[in-house]
C-alpha cells in the first residue's frame, strides 16, 4: 500500500515539476520561441490525437484534438498582426482555419488522414519558422 501511494506522489511530483520547468521555458522565451512552443504543442497534440483514435479511446482523442484546436485558433492565430503581416498574415489565417476545419473532421469522424493533413501542413509552417528563427540567431551572432 505505502508503495503504491509513493508511486502515485512521485507521478504527481514529476509532472509538477514538468510543468514548472515548461513554464520557465515559456517565460524565458523570445515571441520568436512561443511561437516555435505553440507549433510543437499543435502538433504533439495531434499525434496524441491521432495514438488514442487508433486506441479507440474517443473521450481522449477528443480533448487532444481540442487542445490542438485550441493552440490554433487561440495560440497561432490569434497571434498573427493583420496590420503589418500583410498578405502573409491573410495567408497564414487562411491556412489555420482550414487547419481547424481538418481537426474538426478528424474529430467528427475519426478521419486519421484529416490529422495527417493538418499534422504535415503545421510542420511544413513551424520548419520555416524555425528556419527563420536560426537565421536570427546567426545574424546576431555574425
Amino acid at each position: 500500500m505505502n508503495v503504491m501511494r509513493g508511486a502515485t506522489a512521485y507521478g504527481r511530483g514529476a509532472g509538477a515539476y514538468a510543468r514548472v520547468g515548461v513554464e520557465s521555458g515559456v517565460m524565458s522565451a523570445s515571441p520568436h520561441q512561443l511561437i516555435v512552443l505553440l507549433f510543437d504543442g499543435a502538433i504533439a497534440s495531434i499525434r496524441a490525437a491521432r495514438l488514442q483514435m487508433q486506441g479507440g479511446n474517443i473521450p481522449e482523442k477528443g480533448k487532444a484534438i481540442s487542445k490542438a484546436l485550441d493552440i490554433v485558433n487561440n495560440g497561432l492565430a490569434a497571434a498573427l498582426d493583420a496590420e503589418h503581416g500583410g498578405e502573409i498574415a491573410e495567408r497564414l489565417a487562411s491556412l489555420y482555419d482550414y487547419i481547424s476545419r481538418l481537426l474538426l473532421a478528424a474529430n467528427l469522424h475519426n478521419d486519421e488522414k484529416s490529422l495527417d493533413e493538418a499534422e504535415a501542413l503545421l510542420e511544413g509552417v513551424a520548419v520555416a519558422w524555425r528556419e527563420i528563427g536560426d537565421q536570427q540567431t546567426q545574424a546576431a551572432a555574425g
